[in-house]
């Protein structure tokens, strides 16, 4: 089991865990979580040995294997399925080890290492961490490019595939979803229940974390405070505390208000029954757990735009694309004030094709594309943030686009944003990528904007910004596309759902519940073809390798019935001893214990016939043995 006790854990000057305890039992599923800074990140370097505790103990199995997905990417030339196995150290030490025997000709080793092979799933290994990339949204051929091919989020996969691809005892990934689409959320959900070891994770994906684990701990004021169930089963817990408090009462008093009448309006213009159940849940949902983040830094609107058109959008028999390519074709769409639309589909189906052609970014092939008069856009995408002015604060940002409004005006909006005192006058190169996240959103909405297009908008958004976004998305009067994998923000902001796959766009009538099974048809149906590309990928010299391993592996059982019977031998044996002292006693040759020695004899009898037989059968399976290396010594 892993146990914390008094744990003091410090950075620099500053100290995070302060007489923390913490007991978790082999196979339990944990969520970490907590405040930004809180210290959840330095608690996984002291969980994998980085770091030494400044106080207390930290206590781990000594022969646990530790895996984690690593931050950084490094091997940039190998290619990626390569890569991702070379996370299985054990198994490149016995393929090294492998090829040294081969080139010595050492039968003797050969045998012994193809069984140690065979014990570590070796002779699977390419086709799992072909498995493996497949469900994280790589293509077959994109299995064959080298790493330094990839973009930096898909190098982020290739980490958290390699930390997959370990065998491990305990697994501690930090922020695995946060470069994944909703595609490969639901694949990854599906692997980790199936993990067997002891989960740790940091996460902001509340249903993330509700389907994964089956425990939270929260660090607070330098405290790990440990709560059974999922996210939500701890933001019950804690709202129960601190709904209390006078003014947690009064803030969710004014939140229920808004939910209500968002609710209300929802039902008045909701077509989809299902849809609808869905969404009022989710809504009903957010007003229950309301007072957990009464301690959030964040509270912000959507300004309102000042004139609206309508339709503000209007695309028919729209071709969409890059350059020659053509990616959507007959897309329809048009949408008027208060349309609340969640773009679904498989990774590189088109969503951001699509999103980028609303917000002008790209030109349609053909089709019609007309903007209302007033349309105002607010955009957001993940390479906005790299457009942001390194060198300006976030004060100056916003000054730029409001030159005429009162600095102090400015600074409150931005307070809303958790961007406040010194923190509004820092210059953006020193801000991680939630902190550019949350200026690049500040930016949109002080734009008056009355229709936003959002991509990935909680990439780096700790789960407080979230539900900030959320409230501020369910308050805003306009209409909003999003692509999102965060399925709680889909589910509290969205209306309808629209299908991007195989080069269309379609309504979607069920729930993101009816998607995932969708997705999992859609797999099923993309495999053949997958599977026929694989295999048509591989080379000869790689089929050559595999026929020999194929013939060596015939090592493998004759060794483990070897072994078998003679430890099977062994245990008679030890039987057949213990035995033998009985029968030395003296006192046994009595007559009143007639029975006992009785016992004894036909014990030994039958142990003696059973040591004869195993005998016979482990002389017989070394002779198959050492034949069988004769063979192969001879072909090679």
């Amino acid at each position: 089991m892993i146990r914390l006790q008094d744990l003091t854990l410090q950075r620099g000057p500053q100290r995070l865990l302060e007489g923390a305890e913490l007991t978790l039992h082999p196979g339990h599923k944990v969520g970490l979580v907590g405040a930004n800074g809180a210290g959840k990140s330095t608690l996984f370097a002291l969980l994998r040995g980085e770091l030494s505790a400044d106080g207390g103990n930290c206590q781990l199995p000594p022969d646990w294997r530790i895996a984690h997905m690593r931050q950084e990417v490094d091997a940039l030339g190998r290619l990626a399925v390569d890569y991702v196995l070379d996370g299985d150290v054990q198994l490149r030490r016995i393929q090294a080890e492998l090829a040294s025997a081969e080139a010595a000709q050492d039968g003797a080793a050969l045998a012994r290492l193809h069984t140690e092979l065979d014990n570590a799933d070796g002779y699977s290994a390419d086709a799992r961490a072909r498995k493996l990339l497949a469900g994280l949204g790589f293509a077959s051929e994109q299995m064959e490019r080298p790493v330094d091919s990839f973009s930096g989020g898909w190098r982020m996969r290739l980490n958290l595939a390699q930390a997959l691809m370990c065998p491990s005892d305990l697994l501690l990934l930090d922020e695995p979803t946060n470069h994944l689409d909703l595609d490969a959320i639901l694949w990854l959900e599906s692997w980790l229940k199936g993990y067997g070891g002891t989960l740790m994770l940091i996460s902001h994906d509340r249903d993330f974390l509700d389907e994964v684990v089956g425990h939270i701990v929260h660090v607070d004021q330098r405290k790990l405070i440990l709560y059974r169930g999922g996210y939500s089963a701890f933001e019950r817990a804690r709202a129960e505390r601190l709904a209390q408090q006078q003014q947690a009462f009064e803030k969710q008093q004014a939140q229920r208000a808004h939910m209500e009448d968002f609710i209300r309006r929802f039902k008045a213009k909701a077509s989809k029954a299902r849809q609808a159940q869905s969404r009022i849940k989710a809504l009903e949902k957010l007003e229950q757990l309301a007072p957990a983040h009464i301690d959030s830094p964040f509270d912000f609107v959507f300004r309102e735009a000042d004139k609206v058109s309508s339709p503000l959008l209007d695309l028919g028999e729209g071709r969409l694309g890059y350059g020659d390519k053509l990616v959507l074709e007959k897309v329809k769409l048009q949408l008027a004030p208060g349309a609340r639309i969640g773009l679904l589909g498989p990774n590189g189906a088109g969503k951001s094709t699509l999103i980028k052609t609303l917000a002008g970014g790209l030109q349609p092939l053909g089709g019609r594309l007309q903007r209302g008069e007033n349309l105002v856009v607010g955009y957001f995408a993940q390479h906005q943030l790299d457009a942001l002015d390194a060198k300006a604060s976030p004060l100056l940002h916003l000054q730029r686009i409001a030159p005429g409004e009162r600095e102090q005006v400015l600074r409150d909006f931005l307070g809303g944003f958790d961007f406040r005192g010194d923190r509004c006058d820092e210059p953006v190169v020193n801000f991680s990528g939630g902190e550019k996240a949350r200026l690049a959103l500040a930016l949109i909405a002080w734009g008056k904007p009355n229709l936003l297009l959002l991509d990935e908008p909680t990439n780096h958004l700790d789960l407080e910004m979230r539900l900030a976004l959320t409230l501020a998305l369910q308050d805003f009067q306009g209409a909003v596309v999003v692509v999102s994998h965060d399925r709680h923000l889909l589910k509290s902001t969205t209306d309808e759902f629209l299908l991007v796959a195989d080069g269309r766009v379609v309504s979607f009538e069920g729930d993101l519940d009816d998607y995932a099974r969708w997705l999992a048809d859609y797999r099923v149906r993309q495999q053949p073809s997958v599977t026929a590309e694989a295999a048509g990928e591989k080379t000869d010299k790689r089929a050559q390798r595999q026929a020999a391993a194929a013939l060596r592996q015939q090592l493998a059982p004759l060794k483990r019935k070897a072994e078998a019977f003679e430890k099977d031998l062994a245990s008679v044996q030890e039987k057949l001893a213990a035995i033998e002292v009985q029968l030395g006693d003296a006192g046994l040759y009595d007559g009143a214990r007639k029975e006992e020695l009785r016992d004894l004899l036909s014990k030994q009898a039958t142990l003696k016939a059973r040591e004869s037989t195993l005998e016979e059968s482990w002389l017989e399976a070394l002779e198959a043995l050492e034949s069988l290396q004769g063979d192969l010594e001879a072909s090679a």
